[in-house]
């Protein structure tokens, strides 16, 4: 029998890939004859990068050290590039809410690192770019990415301005002269939001919470997206150019990029369909299982296409409001011990399932 295993990652304890294989392990331990494809998935956010180097034949990845972290520090940027000259870039790699360690600086915090990363790849030869955007520590429209490809944000004396939302406001007029050129295959961006730039559903008022941004704050985010969109033109009403802090939005008008759900891009680029074609069963799953999971997500996909596969689906998750899924805190008993232990649990699932099989019911 064939078995897909298409888990998307769990949050704080495991990659998708390694979820995978977990989940893998197990199942073989009880059936070694079973076929088993492995097609680790994301929707764009944290992990991204990772699950598709790891279900993409040819994929290299590429280490670009030096670049500009969100908090203006040094990191280590990387992309994976693909055999026919597509460049694979996850935004929270240099500009992600973990790399300020818990301090948040929602006025100054930036995109400039992936601007570098993607620089790196094109310098390599990369004739495509699909950016992952979840996961962003910034909300500067992609105004620090776009000024790490050559784009001038001046102020009303002529200086460049500083990296950060916050200094939007004191934007005066854009100088494009030196700003590269959109690869020639084009650009893509994975994303799971359809949030406009501005707004009250826009990336300053939805998601400068969670970066840290008051109401104060908010209010100086929304206004220096808004003098950024007066200057730099496009449709800041565009849903999906709110992503990762209006970042969406920053390419999408300076270099014609294109938004896309990312669950179905990923599923697109790893065969997840041509992989359910004669399947028995596919096994998906994340960190916590509920209705919102449905709504974009990397499971909902899955789940979504099994079904129009005709393919029975079962979902294991860390945890989860819905019954019909195989928890790893149930299994084990304690939910630290499930987080602390998720791997040895996801193997523990796997052969759980697999004992089950068919009808399938755990």
């Amino acid at each position: 029998m064939r078995v897909v295993v298409a888990p998307d990652s769990f949050k704080g304890t495991v990659t998708a890939r390694d979820a995978a294989l977990a989940l893998a392990a197990g199942w073989r331990s009880v059936r070694p004859d079973d076929e088993l494809l492995l097609r680790p998935m994301a929707d764009g956010g944290e992990g991204t990068l990772d699950a598709l180097a790891a279900a993409l034949p040819g994929a290299v990845p590429y280490p670009v050290p030096d670049c500009t972290g969100p908090d203006g520090g040094p990191v280590t940027g990387r992309y994976a590039l693909l055999p026919d000259g597509t460049a694979l870039v996850e935004l929270a790699d240099t500009g992600g809410l973990p790399l300020l360690g818990g301090a948040l600086a929602p006025l100054t915090a930036g995109t400039r690192g992936t601007g570098e990363t993607i620089a790196a790849a094109l310098d390599a030869g990369a004739r495509q770019v699909t950016v992952a955007l979840g996961g962003s520590a910034s909300t500067d429209g992609g105004a620090g990415l776009l000024a790490a490809l050559g784009l001038r944000l001046l102020d009303d004396t002529g200086a460049d301005l500083p990296d950060g939302g916050g200094a939007l406001t004191r934007a005066a007029r854009l100088d494009r002269t030196a700003l590269r050129a959109a690869p020639p295959g084009g650009v893509r961006l994975l994303t799971d939001v359809t949030n406009p730039l501005l707004g009250p559903t826009g990336a300053a008022a939805v998601y400068g919470p969670q970066k840290g941004a008051d109401p104060a704050r908010i209010a100086v985010l929304e206004a220096g997206l808004r003098r950024f969109a007066d200057l730099l033109g496009g449709d800041p009403a565009l849903p999906g150019s709110g992503a990762a802090g209006g970042t969406a939005y920053g390419l999408v008008t300076a270099w014609g990029a294109q938004v896309v759900p990312g669950a179905a891009a990923v599923a697109e680029l790893t065969g997840l369909d041509e992989a359910l074609t004669g399947a028995g069963l596919v096994i998906t799953g994340e960190g916590r299982f509920d209705r919102t999971s449905l709504l974009g997500k990397a499971v909902g996909e899955v789940l979504a296409r099994a079904e129009r596969a005709a393919v029975p689906a079962r979902v294991v998750a860390g945890e989860a409001s819905d019954p019909g899924a195989l928890t790893l805190t149930g299994l084990s008993g304690d939910p630290a011990d499930a987080r602390h232990r998720a791997a040895h649990w996801l193997t523990a699932a796997g052969a759980r399932l697999a004992r089950a099989a068919p009808p399938f019911t755990v």
